[in-house]
């Protein structure tokens, strides 16, 4: 605030805000996994929106999402390396025994817990998807 930067102070202002919202509507205090699982909402939030934007042709609001993902992403824990991703991948499913497309839920429950916050989901399903030959 002192430094007067309005959007990053906008940007932490919605953070604190999702955080508390979620806190009042389940009346528990949020574990930090449940903090990184509001932050991650987030981000994905955000990336749908920068598209929708892209497309809308609006630069001005590409740029205010772009700037709130990458204030958000920087609370989260280091992303993983396409490598270290596909090495537990063939570890989640090497571990659950899956063979086919019908064991995908299996292989996805395994790697949710493991690359919470370091990895996109999205990404992870469609590399899960891939492996198992669908």
């Amino acid at each position: 605030m002192r430094s007067r930067e309005k959007r990053r102070l906008g940007a932490l202002r919605l953070i604190t805000a999702a955080i508390k919202q979620r806190e009042v509507d389940e009346r528990i205090a949020l574990t930090d996994a449940q903090v990184l699982a509001v932050l991650e909402k987030m981000v994905k939030q955000r990336r749908e929106s920068v598209a929708q934007y892209q497309a809308g042709n609006r630069p001005d609001l590409v740029d205010q999402e772009n700037f709130e993902l990458h204030l958000i992403q920087s609370y989260l824990p280091a992303q993983l390396s396409e490598a270290e991703i596909d090495r537990i991948i063939d570890e989640a499913v090497v571990a659950t025994g899956a063979s086919s497309a019908r064991d995908m839920g299996k292989v996805m429950g395994a790697l949710k817990g493991r690359l919470a916050g370091q990895a996109d989901m999205s990404a992870v399903s469609s590399k899960v998807r891939h492996r198992l030959g669908t």
